[in-house]
């Protein structure tokens, strides 16, 4: 049975007029949640916080409320809110719509984070090739410092807050929350050896919290409708709901938000989502994640897209990129090109991933143009073992994540689809022709 279809609560005013200004976000109630969390004390925000089950939504799903009761209360140093709006995993793309058609409801989010925290100054950290989001939300940036949201007062309340906008530069790499850190601090984005984690030391070595935008723009609504009814919105861990970006070969791409109980077939087929795939196509696999995330086969499809629910399978919620492969997709040349991505976004600090993620590459180019050996495929499957072994997830040999984010595609695509990289040895050639792509979604 079909999970339910919920109202959203995120993108429920995207595409009404003149939604990303000051003026309608509050006419639909906003900044009414953060008039309850500054009555109340910052412990007690933090505890409703972690009532709500809120769990962060750029990628790792960890307990937002438990993020931030790691800060020291007690420590001398100033403290930080950094923002992670660096949105660059091949596949994702809803929180620049946040940005674009909300973004008051981030900066309101914004401004519970920093009371219960404690923090006067915060971070939105943007991808350099945002532009037009960056546009739009220095605008509402500007209209929150007018309207006394930022500044000496926050709504009238002793606690002064300042909010600051800064683009990056366009590397992957920054949406690393330490590289971030790093690249605010006006340094190369290198990720930093943990621990220290960025709660303890992080931005200028203080004290630091990095959120996820839409996480952020989560956080109203836990104190709009309260904790409970928006832990029940979700399943026993995850609370609320969450947006998803479809893409692939679907009839209706799109970001949608979601039930935490919405099966991948619900987001693919139904009919107030994705609408199943163009006439005569099967679903040979899908992404459920963002391109970093292992690769699912048709019969694990009936999933909820829900953090805890891939565990078993050893993939991940992610930062909700699904994407969608058709029966005429080459497995061969879609690793291939995940693995490009990768190996060019590789900052080069370790040096399994400074060297094996490149090496995949050459591998699997060599595997789809016929050149390859029974002996390449273990070597590429050594390769990305050497990156990160897998299962389970999370065993990595580099400091940050993006050894993983490179190694774990090339896993579980030889897991499920190994026949097919088979067949391009024996065959030497690719299987599919000169459509590895197939024919749906070309530029013509």
């Amino acid at each position: 049975m079909a999970a339910p279809v919920i109202e959203p609560l995120i993108s429920k005013y995207w595409g009404s007029p003149q939604s990303w200004t000051l003026d309608a976000y509050r006419k639909r109630g906003g900044y009414e949640g953060l008039k309850k969390a500054l009555e109340m004390a910052p412990a007690a925000v933090i505890d409703e916080v972690k009532k709500s089950n809120l769990r962060g939504r750029g990628g790792a799903g960890f307990p937002t409320g438990l993020k931030w009761s790691f800060v020291p209360k007690d420590s001398p140093k100033p403290k930080y809110l950094a923002v992670n709006g660096d949105e660059s995993e091949p596949g994702t793309f809803k929180d620049r719509y946040i940005l674009e058609l909300d973004p008051h409801m981030m900066l309101e989010g914004i401004a519970i984070a920093a009371w219960a925290l404690g923090v006067h100054t915060c971070y939105v950290y943007l991808r350099g090739e945002f532009k037009f989001p960056a546009e739009r939300c220095q605008a509402a940036i500007d209209e929150a410092y007018k309207a006394g949201i930022f500044g000496k007062k926050v709504l009238g309340k002793d606690f002064e807050l300042n909010c600051y906008l800064v683009r990056g530069a366009g590397a992957y790499i920054c949406g690393e929350e330490t590289a971030l850190l790093e690249s605010l601090e006006g340094k190369k984005g290198w990720p930093r050896l943990k621990p220290p984690f960025p709660a303890v030391v992080g931005l200028f070595g203080c004290p630091t919290v990095v959120n996820n935008v839409e996480t952020l723009a989560s956080v109203p609504h836990v104190f709009a409708m309260g904790p409970e009814k928006y832990a029940k919105l979700g399943t026993d861990k995850s609370g609320g709901t969450r947006l998803v970006c479809l893409s692939g070969t679907v009839n209706r791409p799109g970001v949608y938000e979601c039930s935490m109980h919405t099966t991948f077939n619900d987001l693919i087929f139904g009919d107030a989502y994705g609408r199943g795939l163009p006439n005569g196509r099967k679903v040979k696999a899908v992404i459920p994640g963002g391109s970093s995330a292992p690769v699912l086969s048709p019969h694990e499809l009936g999933t909820a897209m829900e953090f805890e629910a891939l565990k078993p399978l050893q993939s991940m919620a992610g930062s909700g990129g699904v994407i969608v492969m058709d029966d005429r997709t080459c497995m061969v040349r879609s690793l291939w090109r995940v693995a490009r991505f990768y190996a060019e976004e590789s900052c080069g600090q370790c040096t399994p991933c400074r060297e094996g993620t490149p090496w995949q590459t050459r591998l699997l180019r060599k595997i789809e143009e016929g050149r390859a050996d029974m002996e390449d495929l273990e070597l590429l499957s050594n390769v990305a073992t050497s990156i990160a072994p897998y299962p389970p997830i999370g065993l990595g040999n580099t400091i940050c994540a993006l050894g993983d984010a490179a190694a774990l595609p090339t896993h579980s695509f030889l897991m499920r689809f190994r026949a097919e990289f088979e067949a391009h040895i024996h065959e030497k050639r690719c299987p599919f022709g000169d459509k590895p792509w197939g024919e749906f979604g070309e530029w013509s």
